[in-house]
């Protein structure tokens, strides 16, 4: 089992930057494929980026690419995601979770655990 925990998120001025961090719990962080969901008020959830259990294969949202960029550190057990040149339109809380599927997923079910978000606030 696999507990994870975000942080880093918060207002920021569109055209700035965060990095959002995800903590994982368990020796068994390594075995999964991470990936990064948001969703807006009113909207439903959507995929953001993914990277496989080694780190060797990244997948991004067509919103965020060349934007975002994910990435993970195993003996830290910890997922980040860096976001630059953030829009208003990427104001939402922003998830982490561990996806059974070694290579990653864009889709949600795949994804066994959750954090419990944080969120991302872009003024214009």
């Amino acid at each position: 089992q696999v507990q994870l925990v975000e942080s880093g998120g918060g207002l920021v001025q569109a055209g700035g930057s965060l990095r959002l961090s995800c903590a994982g719990s368990g020796r068994s962080f390594s075995n999964y494929a991470m990936g990064w969901f948001r969703q807006a008020p009113g909207k439903e959830r959507e995929f953001v980026a993914t990277i496989s259990y080694t780190g060797g294969s990244l997948d991004y949202s067509d919103s965020v690419k060349g934007r975002f960029t994910i990435s993970r550190d195993n003996a830290k057990n910890t997922a980040y995601l860096q976001m630059n040149s953030l829009k208003p339109d990427d104001t939402a809380d922003y998830y982490c979770a561990a996806c059974r599927y070694g290579l990653g997923s864009k889709v949600g079910r795949d994804y066994n655990y959750w954090g419990q978000g944080t969120q991302v606030t872009v003024s214009s």
